[in-house]
């Protein structure tokens, strides 16, 4: 029973990663029609917004401390950062440690500039076009990014810490009667699980109770009957292609602390997230969630040591496998509407 409940805790990070990308890339089929290859890419960028804040809040000074000496007995050199001198030491601090949380409010605006000059100088010429021409010029897209993230901060990961606060473990075993450090689950991954679950219902509540996400919902029911009221549906969808490029940007972010940045995280996440997109239902939001859960739970469960002396490599493809299974039972995934990517 505790190995059970340790793999579906395993499984809830990931999980929720993939939930919050696979959101942004139906957000942007359902809205645009657009198969978008580069979601993964704002994931990755996203993650680099934290690497980015963290860097310019550790940015120093040197000064000659004449109290301290070196190994040679000159006066020792310190680097100082500036926020101590804006801030004070313990302030300063305490902002350098919080650096990834901070990285939020950093992204937010990045990320829907970035989407927003992605859908109005690139993908708005491809609304029409098959989705094979939509995949080619976005996967590309994808891959100019990647590349331009690895020429200014380098091939390898780059370790980004989450807040002292949140470093350690939680020990649900002890807590749910088991032995201590049975089921032990680190903090931040408690902390992504529940900042993936905030984001969801503020997409859901958005798109469900305010007046600007009915319109958007209607357009991609009816874009053409909700055009012919007057609405200008196109500035809408611009908007929440900026959206879901915070979105993703927001789970990169936040992600950083679990696997450090690096410059193909993005493609990484972005093929199993189409999956999950695939499963969930083309265009379906709740089914994009679901199965993103879904799948990294079971994810999780093929990963342990146990399955993969049965199956080995079994771990490397049980997404797949389990796409294909739903995909030959449920052509239209577990939530899709009909007659889309049908044509």
């Amino acid at each position: 029973m505790d190995a059970i409940l340790l793999q579906i805790l395993n499984g809830l990070d990931k999980g929720s990663a993939y939930a919050l990308i696979a959101l942004g890339l139906t957000l942007i089929f359902g809205t645009l029609g657009v198969v978008n290859f580069a979601h993964g890419a704002l994931f990755m960028i996203g993650a680099f917004c934290a690497v980015t804040l963290s860097r310019i809040l550790t940015t120093s000074r040197t000064i000659i401390d004449e109290t301290q000496k070196d190994f040679l007995g000159n006066p020792l050199k310190v680097e100082v950062p500036y926020v101590h001198d804006w801030f004070g030491q313990a302030t300063g601090d305490v902002i350098i440690d919080w650096a990834v949380p901070l990285s939020i409010f950093f992204a937010i605006p990045v990320m829907i500039l970035i989407g927003v000059i992605m859908e109005r100088g690139l993908i708005k010429h491809f609304y029409n076009r098959p989705h094979a021409d939509q995949i080619l010029v976005t996967f590309g897209l994808a891959i100019v990014l990647q590349e331009i993230i690895k020429f200014y901060y380098g091939a390898n990961p780059i370790p980004t810490p989450a807040p002292d606060a949140f470093k350690g473990s939680f020990d649900f075993g002890a807590m749910l009667g088991f032995d201590p450090n049975t089921i032990i689950y680190p903090y931040w991954r408690l902390v992504y699980f529940a900042f993936a679950a905030v984001i969801i219902g503020a997409v859901f509540a958005f798109l469900q109770f305010t007046t600007f996400g009915m319109v958007v919902r209607a357009g991609m029911a009816d874009r053409e009957t909700v055009g012919l009221l007057g609405i200008n549906i196109d500035k809408r969808f611009t908007i929440m292609f900026g959206l879901a490029a915070a979105v993703a940007g927001l789970a990169g972010v936040m992600y950083t602390p679990i696997n450090s940045p690096n410059y193909h995280m993005g493609m990484d996440f972005l093929v199993l997230s189409f999956v999950v997109v695939v499963v969930g239902g083309m265009g379906s939001l709740p089914g994009a969630v679901l199965a993103g859960f879904l799948l990294g739970i079971l994810e999780s469960f093929a990963s342990m040591r146990e399955v993969i002396e049965i199956i080995p490599g079994i771990n490397q493809v049980i997404i797949y496998l389990v796409a294909i299974i739903i995909l030959l039972t449920r052509p239209r995934g577990l939530m899709g509407r009909k007659g889309v990517m049908e044509d």
